[in-house]
């Protein structure tokens, strides 16, 4: 048996999540349908997140087993022209056994883009989440200092995340390794978000991009973002930001590699 790892990019908009759904279209899914109609073969494909409806990656990682001799490049020619234009498949390899595409990943990053201008343009609206109101970005960024590092992010859990009845494990300790928070491409209304850690519980990014909003639209002190960490409480918390303002960017393995952000704010 082979072990095939798959880097792909997908627009979320059409979908309902990464995890195969029997009632709904899914990446994964997907995935597992057109390497069934190449291989002949049932497969699982394993990716190394689950991401929401209406999410998109740049780069995500996924893995699956088979016993087909198809190349690497003749499975991603195929895969591409079998696949709806909203999954692209980037690379395909053959790799170690060992691999396991979410419990062998080192770090993922996220981008999240939210626009506070009075009129979005209409090209943007799957793409950036329209939150109109003004934003004030310097109030905003003074909340990093408390992201970054080892933490707690019960207060930025969805309900379902994980098994809180499980023994053993981290829990919701998460962490986060660099975070930014800046203009995207120098626009005056536009903002990105960057975060990048060892893992993500389910909607965290956008609870706590959630949040960073409410302090800047002054609807929350900065005082009270920093005491959500330790109070472990995710009615306490912003509402969850837009899914269409988020991105997937990358999944990485070599610890050599993870980008730093920095710490604005800090």
């Amino acid at each position: 048996m082979r072990n095939i790892k798959l880097t792909i990019a997908f627009d979320g908009t059409e979908f309902s999540g990464w995890q195969r759904q029997s009632n709904a279209s899914t990446v994964q899914g997907e995935l597992e349908k057109k390497i069934a109609l190449m291989t002949g073969q049932d497969v699982s494909v394993h990716g190394a997140g689950r991401t929401d409806a209406g999410v998109h990656a740049v780069a995500m990682t996924a893995h699956f087993a088979t016993a087909s001799t198809i190349e690497c490049m003749a499975f991603k020619r195929g895969l591409n022209s079998l696949l709806p234009s909203s999954i692209k498949v980037l690379r395909v390899e053959d790799v170690a056994h060992e691999f396991h595409s979410r419990i062998s990943a080192k770090a993922k990053s996220y981008h999240y883009f939210f626009s506070t201008e009075e009129v979005i343009l209409p090209y943007r609206r799957l793409y950036c989440a329209h939150l109109p109101l003004g934003f004030d970005l310097d109030l905003a960024r003074q909340c990093l200092q408390y992201i970054g590092g080892e933490h707690d992010f019960s207060s930025f859990e969805a309900t379902g995340s994980r098994d809180k009845d499980k023994e053993g494990g981290r829990g919701a300790v998460r962490n986060v390794f660099s975070v930014s928070l800046d203009r995207s491409q120098g626009a005056a209304t536009e903002f990105l978000f960057k975060i990048c850690g060892d893992g993500f519980l389910r909607k965290m990014v956008r609870n706590i991009v959630g949040s960073l909003i409410e302090v800047g639209q002054h609807r929350m002190t900065v005082d009270a973002f920093a005491r959500l960490l330790w109070q472990k409480d995710r009615s306490l918390a912003g509402p969850t930001a837009p899914a269409c303002g988020l991105f997937l960017q990358q999944v990485y393995y070599n610890e050599d590699i993870i980008p730093d952000y920095g710490q604005q704010g800090g």
